[in-house]
């Protein structure tokens, strides 16, 4: 939006505890997409659902598989599993997974039909004592592994149950974070780095959110969401829940399932803190961050103020300019100079979005054509009138003239030189109206996409629609230009210039490579200069050395 409408915008938090202040010019700087964004960590569904290994995996299967599952839309598992089943996944445990999508749907109308002790119990039982035996009955996926552990809910609930260790964190763990183990009776306790235990319920307790859950814990805590979330469910009021780092209720159900799967395979629990880092892809705020980055974000909107007051072009700070606005943040390992500034990158040429051309089209939606835009909108890239026609020799207009183009709406693909289906119909059919982006792109990919922003008709206008004139010459894209292959003519004007050699110590056989040394062992030839050439069978020249 701020390139769009040519608003210099100063971003920031985008660089986790460094934070950063970054002012985004149109035309001066690089954008937000003008950088590459890491690809997003996935996991193959098997592991996931049957072998997980590390928290992120349980927390990963009760966020995005048993809560949509539950309370989630109500969608067809099977085209997941045959996209897995296509990727040479285990067969056997893929049709195993097919059954329990079935069996699924059945408890799933058990939690909003059945009180909500029984539905929670069903739950329970199902998912890790049931779904957990009939894995074990599968010897051999467990012949390189650790097998899980069924959880026994009454146990539990009794403090009777023998939950499976958990072995140690490994080195990379951070130093100040304790090992979450579950003791026999159910309780919970956390080695702390001296090597005593400090209980859940001690003074050592942090806040609710950074408390370490016991097994005992997590089973309350699972009854209770779960009764919260079918009751939103039975109101009415929602046809289905998904995950959101911000409500409570699904926070509670994701921590507490994903920390009983991961009793179940003997790996470390989380607190309710981490599972809503983990599960939401959040870095948690620190007070003095923010403090020092919002006082850096006002001064930076000054500098870009006073620019604007003295009309000048912005001044962007370079390797070749020294002066001008930087990227200023927090610097770490120094803290007696704890801000740095950096230069300003320059945008990146294949930007898809800083790069694109934007202009500002009034027009009434209801009236203009998708068609009868796209005409006028090429026509007056050449510069052509609405009144004025480019017509050949037989007075029809000249197409050749015209570039191939296709339309979007965002991701929506509205037209394109094969589908012309729309090109009849208003932009207010389409449902393009007011505050909508049509994103014109070059089928030849010669252009930069051209952004139409969509805006009202001024009072008293008496056409459909209004191009800014002069209309801006489509830009071409930048491209490096491939280096001029050498042609004869090129070799024959080449002057040859003998240089003299240099002076080398003498190679010993020893220092040759192996391919070198055997070739010169086939046929060495010596010339009266010292050079030697190296021939083929056919007396060809290989090399001249």
């Amino acid at each position: 939006m701020c390139m769009a409408a040519n608003v210099p915008l100063v971003e920031s938090g985008t660089a986790g505890y460094l934070g950063q202040v970054q002012p985004i010019l149109r035309d001066s700087t690089e954008c937000f997409d003008c950088m590459p964004k890491p690809t997003p960590k996935t996991f193959p569904v098997c592991t996931i659902r049957s072998t997980p290994s590390t928290p992120i995996h349980c927390i990963v299967w009760a966020k995005s598989y048993l809560l949509p599952q539950l309370f989630g839309e109500q969608e067809d598992d099977e085209s997941e599993l045959d996209q897995a089943a296509a990727q040479g996944e285990n067969a056997t445990e893929i049709a195993n997974l097919r059954k329990e999508a079935r069996a699924f749907q059945q408890v799933r109308e058990s939690v909003l039909s059945a009180p909500p002790e029984q539905a929670a119990a069903l739950v329970f039982n199902k998912v890790f004592n049931e779904d957990i035996k009939r894995l074990l009955s599968m010897a051999d996926m467990w012949k390189a592994r650790k097998p899980p552990t069924p959880l026994d809910r009454d146990l539990i609930l009794t403090d009777k149950f023998v939950a499976p260790a958990v072995p140690a964190p490994s080195s990379s763990e951070p130093s100040g974070r304790a090992n979450a183990n579950v003791t026999a009776n159910g309780t919970g306790s956390s080695t702390i780095p001296n090597g005593g235990v400090a209980s859940s319920s001690s003074s050592q307790a942090k806040l609710k959110d950074q408390k370490q859950l016991s097994l005992k814990d997590n089973v309350q805590l699972f009854d209770e969401s779960l009764s919260r979330l079918a009751a939103r469910l039975r109101s009415g009021k929602e046809t289905s829940i998904s995950f959101d780092k911000d409500d409570p209720d699904t926070l509670d159900f994701v921590t507490a399932t994903a920390n009983l799967r991961a009793t179940a395979y003997a790996i470390e629990n989380k607190t309710r803190w981490e599972v809503k880092e983990m599960a939401g892809n959040i870095i948690p705020a620190i007070a003095t961050t923010n403090a020092i980055i919002s006082g850096l974000i006002v001064l930076q909107a000054l500098h870009i103020l006073r620019a604007q007051a003295t009309g000048k072009a912005f001044p962007v700070a370079s390797p070749a300019q020294a002066s001008g606005i930087r990227i200023a943040g927090l610097q770490a390992g120094k803290p007696s100079v704890p801000l740095a500034t950096y230069y300003v990158s320059p945008p990146n040429p294949s930007c898809g979005i800083c790069r694109d051309q934007y202009v500002t089209l009034q027009c009434d939606p209801a009236q203009v054509k998708l068609g009868e835009l796209i005409g006028a909108v090429l026509r007056a890239e050449r510069g052509v009138g609405e009144d004025e026609d480019m017509e050949d020799a037989d007075g029809e207009e000249d197409e050749s003239e015209r570039r191939e183009v296709s339309v979007y709406e965002g991701q929506r693909l509205l037209s394109d030189p094969d589908m012309d289906d729309n090109l009849g119909r208003t932009l207010e059919s389409l449902g393009c109206t007011r505050g909508k982006f049509l994103t014109i792109v070059d089928e030849d990919e010669v252009f930069e996409n051209l952004v139409l922003a969509l805006s009202p008709l001024p009072d008293g206008a008496t056409s459909a629609f209004i191009l800014p004139s002069p209309f801006p010459s489509p830009k071409q894209h930048a491209r490096p230009k491939p280096p001029a292959p050498a042609t004869t003519e090129d070799v024959a004007d080449t002057e040859i210039v003998v240089a003299e050699p240099s002076k080398k110590r003498a190679a010993s056989e020893d220092d040759l490579r192996p391919a070198k040394r055997a070739r010169t062992e086939e046929h060495p030839e010596e010339t009266e200069d010292g050079h030697i050439i190296i021939s083929d069978d056919d007396d060809d020249v290989m090399e001249v050395l």
